[in-house]
C-alpha cells in the first residue's frame, strides 16, 4: 500500500508549506508591482549556507513574476557553464516574446544587434547566428561590459516601449567569474540610470556579498540584500506541522521541539528528518519518542547524500584542511588557528583554502576567520572514520 509522503527534501524542491518567507514574498509582490508600473526599483540578492531555502524562495518568486505578467528566466550559474550565452539566450527569448505581437516587431532589431556581438565576441562556440567571416568582424569587440551594457540597456528600452517588465533570476551567483560579475552589475547600473523596467533577483552563499563590494563600490546601493537563515521555532513549528495537518497528523510538543533541536530549523533538514519519521510511523499522533527513534536514519541519510556529496569533491590536502577547521572546536574559526592544527604556516595553505572557498566547501565569516556553506559539516566530519584517524596521529 502506498503512503503519500507529504515533505519533499531536495535542492530547490518546493515543500507543501514554506515557512518563514512571507516578508521575502510579500517585498517581492510589491517590487513587481512598481516594476510593471514603470517605477524604479532595486534588484535583491538572497544569500544563506546551503538548505535554507534560497531555491525554493527564488522558485516561488518566479511564479509571482509570472502572475504579474512580468517577463522571467532562471539562470543557474555553475563552475563549467559560460553565463554570457546563458544570458544571451534569455535575452533572446524576452525578444521572440516581443516580436510575436505585431505591433511591437520593429522594436527588437536593435537589441538583437546588440545580442549578437555579445555572443560572437564572448562565445565563440555558440551557433546561433548564421553569419559570414566579414560580418563577424563587424560584431566584434573586446569590452564585455560595454557589450553587456548594450544589452541590457536595448532590452530594456524594448521593454518600455511594449509595456512589459524584465526580471533575470540568477541562482548560484558564487560561481560566476568576477570580470563576468562585474560586467552584470554595470550593465544593470546604467539601465537603471535610464529607468528601464529590467532588475535582477540573485542568490548564493554568503561570499556574494564580498564579490559584489569588491567588483564595484555602488553595489550595495543597487541591490536589496537579504539574508536567509534558519527559521525561529515558530515557523519550524509551521514548517513540520502545515504539511502533516493536510492527512490529519499531528505532532506533540515535544516532537516539534525535539526536531527544531536536531535540525537547528534549517528547512532543508526538517524535510528530511519529518520525511523518514512521517515514513515510519502509522499513527495520528508523533511523539517525542518516534522521533528519537529514526535520527540515526535521519543522519545517515544526510551523510550518504547531503554531505558526502560536498566532501567528495574535495582533494586530499582540502580534506586536511577541513579536518583542521573541525578541530578547533568553535566555529567559525581563524585561518592561523587552521594553521597551527595542520603544523604549517599560514601562507602555506592559502592556495587550499582558496580552493575549497571557490568549490563552495568554506566562506570566509570575517576577517581571516572561516565556516562551513554546508550546516552542521561539521559534525558529519566527526563521525567519519577518516577524520578519527587523522585526529589521533
Amino acid at each position: 500500500m502506498i503512503k503519500i509522503n507529504p515533505y519533499r527534501p531536495g535542492a530547490g524542491l518546493k515543500p507543501m508549506y514554506i515557512a518563514g518567507r512571507d516578508d521575502d514574498i510579500h517585498d517581492a509582490e510589491q517590487t513587481f508591482t512598481a516594476l510593471t508600473m514603470g517605477i524604479p526599483v532595486r534588484s535583491m540578492i538572497y544569500s544563506g549556507l546551503r538548505g535554507v531555502g534560497k531555491t525554493v524562495l527564488i522558485n516561488k518568486l518566479e511564479e509571482i513574476a509570472g502572475e504579474q505578467n512580468v517577463f522571467y528566466k532562471h539562470i543557474e550559474v555553475e563552475e563549467k557553464n559560460d553565463f554570457i550565452s546563458q544570458i544571451a539566450e534569455c535575452s533572446q527569448a524576452f525578444l521572440r516574446e516581443v516580436s510575436a505581437k505585431e505591433k511591437f516587431k520593429h522594436l527588437i532589431k536593435k537589441p538583437l544587434e546588440a545580442i549578437k556581438s555579445l555572443v560572437i565576441s564572448f562565445n565563440p562556440n555558440d551557433t546561433t547566428f548564421s553569419l559570414s567571416v566579414q560580418d563577424r568582424e563587424l560584431y566584434l569587440s573586446n569590452n564585455l561590459t560595454q557589450s553587456l551594457t548594450d544589452v541590457f540597456t536595448t532590452i530594456g528600452e524594448t521593454a518600455q516601449k511594449a509595456e512589459t517588465a524584465i526580471c533575470f533570476f540568477i541562482d548560484e551567483i558564487q560561481y560566476m567569474k568576477q570580470e563576468q560579475l562585474g560586467s552584470l552589475i554595470a550593465a544593470l547600473h546604467r539601465t537603471n540610470q535610464l529607468g528601464y523596467p529590467l532588475m535582477v533577483i540573485g542568490a548564493g552563499l554568503p561570499k556574494i556579498y564580498k564579490m559584489l563590494s569588491d567588483e564595484k563600490s555602488y553595489s550595495e546601493r543597487l541591490f536589496m540584500y537579504k539574508q536567509i537563515g534558519s527559521l525561529t521555532l515558530e515557523q519550524s513549528k509551521k514548517a513540520i506541522e502545515e504539511p502533516a495537518k493536510k492527512f490529519n497528523v499531528n505532532y506533540t510538543e515535544e516532537a516539534v521541539e525535539k526536531i527544531v533541536e536536531i535540525t537547528k530549523g534549517y528547512p532543508f533538514f526538517i524535510q528530511q528528518l519529518c520525511q523518514v519519521v512521517y515514513k515510519n510511523i502509522n499513527k495520528d499522533l508523533i511523539d517525542e519518542k518516534d522521533v528519537e527513534n529514526n535520527i540515526d536514519e535521519f543522519l545517515e541519510i544526510l551523510d550518504n547524500g547531503f554531505f558526502k556529496a560536498r566532501y567528495e569533491r574535495c582533494a586530499q590536502s582540502d580534506k586536511k584542511f577541513i579536518f583542521a577547521m573541525v578541530k578547533c572546536g568553535e566555529l567559525p574559526c581563524t585561518i592561523s588557528n587552521v594553521a597551527n592544527n595542520l603544523g604549517k604556516d599560514v601562507s602555506s595553505i592559502s592556495t587550499t583554502r582558496a580552493q575549497l572557498i571557490n568549490k563552495g566547501i568554506i566562506y570566509p565569516v570575517r576577517y581571516k576567520e572561516l565556516d562551513f556553506t554546508v550546516p552542521e559539516f561539521s559534525g558529519f566530519i566527526q563521525r567519519l572514520d577518516e577524520y578519527k584517524q587523522w585526529i589521533t596521529m
